[in-house]
């Protein structure tokens, strides 16, 4: 009898298929691939916006070193891909939270930057460069101190704001062409300066009074 049950069993057992060991892992490693590609591809857009990031710092070599034509490519450059992993985070649904907080600081740190290494060489009025970097600094130490002690902040640039930036990008644009040299009218510089001026203190001053309001409203968080 118990040679009867050991020969059933053995009989069922090499009844069923056998599925290689290589095969399976061979299936599994197909199943993976496409996932770990997808994975990397979202990323995509991160890892433009670092290296923008990281771009920065051969743009002040080059500036410092008065390489302007190479910084300018360098600058333009930069721009396209701001532009491309916008696109590319946006039309494929690719947006994360690293992504949101990579992107803008890229870019505010390239101009922020610029506008310090152009106002130490003298191309850019200094009393500029100040109001430049006093509004960063006045919405950075706002909004830090909103989303600690108010709520959590979902900021976004207003209209203003992004002319702003806008003005800012063609004047360190313009600034660095002139000093190639390429044949920029000084009153297109002139009148770029003005603008940056005057955009800076607007948007400036409406950050801090549409946000202390909604501060006002909502009130302090207990600590």
């Amino acid at each position: 009898m118990p040679q009867r049950v050991i020969l059933c069993c053995s009989r069922s057992l090499h009844g069923f298929p056998k599925t290689p060991r290589g095969a399976s892992i061979r299936r599994a490693g197909r199943c993976a691939a496409p996932s770990v590609i997808a994975v990397r591809l979202k990323d995509l857009p991160n890892i433009i916006s670092a290296l923008r990031l990281i771009a920065v710092i051969p743009v002040v070599w080059l500036l410092l070193s008065h390489e302007f034509g190479w910084a300018l490519a360098l600058f333009a450059l930069a721009g396209v891909s701001d532009g491309v992993d916008g696109f590319l985070a946006k039309h494929y649904g690719w947006q994360s939270r690293l992504g949101g907080i990579l992107d803008p600081l890229a870019d505010k740190a390239l101009l922020v930057i610029c506008f310090l290494v152009l106002g130490s060489l003298g191309l850019i009025p200094v009393w500029l460069v100040l109001a430049v970097v006093f509004r960063d600094l006045v919405i950075v130490g706002g909004a830090l101190l909103y989303n600690y002690r108010v709520e959590i902040l979902e900021a976004a640039p207003t209209r203003i704001s992004k002319l702003n930036t806008l003005v800012q990008l063609i004047l360190v644009v313009g600034v660095i062409m002139q000093a190639v040299p390429m044949p920029v009218p000084g009153w297109l510089i002139e009148a770029l300066i003005w603008s940056c001026l005057a955009t800076t203190l607007v948007s400036g001053v409406q950050y801090v009074l549409v946000w202390s309001a909604k501060a006002r409203r909502h009130g302090w968080r207990e600590e």
